[in-house]
């Protein structure tokens, strides 16, 4: 049986994080819960400094078995307050999601379901992301399954480091995923605008709006081989994706150009 503490950024009465918990309390896992009291997507990995927190335990949403908290802050905020004031003892492993809408390429940067796995990470727990990848698909079991099986992958290898991994799971019956790949982080870009709006006093606000622009073309990764796909390549040909990531930003390459050059010197 694992300990698995587990956030989103859908928040509290979201399907996602329901069908999640509740698949692995049935299971017969320890679960706690504790996610934002509202939705919270593309908040990244802010944290509330400036005012209060408030908290309080949630019942008649999930399993009779699953401890729920709600949380007035971001998902980072949930993940801390979990580990520091709501848990007895350490987690197994962070779960984050299940995510309503995909988390591939550049999203990871935005993502307030990413950010609390990282959080977790961050405190030397292994830590998963899931994200069903569609905004309009309800149908959460599959991923929910996988998160299931994947415990036992967790708990069976002897990672070099806690693992952050990002999940990301077609919208499809399970018969119909075509298997699951190890992935390399691919390229989501967005041509974005701002649309002018008035409010009902006549004073205009802005309103963010983009369409998505999915690479064909992904750069290679000098450090990988080069027929790792991408997720937005895999997640097209109906592959569950597993992404590992890390919090380090150093660009390896830029740093010896930087020495290479003697620039700064």
């Amino acid at each position: 049986m694992s300990n698995i503490l587990i956030s989103n950024d859908d928040g509290i009465f979201a399907l996602g994080v329901r069908t999640l918990a509740d698949t692995l309390a049935q299971a017969g896992h320890q679960v706690t819960v504790v996610c934002p009291d509202r939705e919270r997507s593309a908040t990244g990995h802010g944290l509330t400094l400036h005012q209060p927190i408030r908290a309080k335990e949630v019942d008649s949403v999930f399993n009779d078995n699953v401890v729920a908290w709600s949380c007035s802050g971001t998902p980072a905020d949930c993940v801390k307050f979990a580990l520091s004031a709501v848990l007895k003892n350490r987690p197994d492993v962070v779960y984050s999601g299940i995510n309503h809408g995909p988390n591939l390429g550049t999203d990871v940067l935005y993502s307030g379901t990413v950010s609390a796995a990282m959080e977790g990470v961050l405190e030397g727990i292994p830590s998963v992301a899931f994200s069903l990848a569609s905004f309009s698909g309800v149908e959460f079991q599959p991923a929910a399954d996988f998160a299931l099986k994947l415990l036992e992958k967790l708990a069976e290898k002897n990672y070099p480091k806690p693992p952050l991994l990002s999940i990301n799971v077609p919208p499809v019956e399970s018969s119909k995923i075509a298997g699951v790949l190890i992935t390399r982080q691919g390229l989501r870009r967005y041509i974005e605008k701002f649309e002018q709006r008035l409010d009902p006093r006549g004073k205009s606000y802005y309103w963010l709006e983009g369409e998505i622009v999915e690479d064909i073309e992904q750069p290679e990764d000098g450090n990988l081989p080069p027929h790792i796909l991408t997720d937005v390549q895999a997640i097209r040909e109906l592959y569950i994706t597993i992404t590992p990531l890390q919090y380090n930003l150093t660009d390896a390459e830029i740093v010896k150009h930087l020495y290479e050059q003697d620039l700064f010197s």
